[in-house]
């Protein structure tokens, strides 16, 4: 069984958002949801050394799904592939799992719980999620972290790729170069 990861390169991000509006157009998103922000860090640093680096922030489809254990009616989910989802028709927006999640990746709206799905349904087709294919830099991978052959394995495996919160041991499925 795959396992689905992503691996975000911040060194070809120029903060663009281009992976955001794709998610919002493929996901038809309330104005106020936004699964996939671009944060800015800097500008640091003094003249001529000057840098800024944008990292996108998501769900990061953790293993050890603290939003998953929090949801009392079971509507979030997570899949063998890895993919964490929700069943809006079973959320009754208590909120909990917004509570539990250490990355701020869930919104409530219109009395559910919404968050980025790896765009699951395109998963299952054999495509890659939106932003991925709309990342005109080619910063965003997608693919099977447990396949040797994959980039995403590669990436992960030879770049000092690293994951957000490493010390809360979510053991996410997102990983930044």
């Amino acid at each position: 069984m795959a396992h689905y990861a992503m691996v975000i390169d911040t060194r070809k991000c120029i903060g663009c958002q281009s992976c955001t509006v794709a998610c919002r157009i493929q996901n038809d998103l309330a104005t106020e949801l936004i699964y996939n922000p671009v944060v800015t860090v800097g500008p640091k640093g003094i003249f001529p050394n000057v840098f800024m680096r944008h990292v996108p922030l998501l769900c990061m489809h953790c293993a050890n799904t603290p939003c998953v254990d929090a949801c009392p009616t079971k509507a979030s989910q997570q899949r063998e592939d890895g993919i964490v989802w929700v069943e809006q028709e079973k959320c009754v927006g208590c909120k909990a799992c917004i509570m539990s999640c250490p990355y701020g990746a869930r919104a409530s709206h219109d009395g559910v719980v919404w968050k980025c799905t790896f765009c699951k349904d395109r998963v299952d087709e054999g495509e890659k999620p939106h932003c991925v294919n709309t990342c005109h830099q080619k910063a965003r991978f997608f693919g099977d972290m447990e396949d040797p052959e994959s980039e995403v394995f590669q990436l992960v495996n030879s770049n000092n790729a690293d994951c957000l919160l490493n010390e809360l041991n979510t053991q996410p499925s997102v990983y930044y170069i």
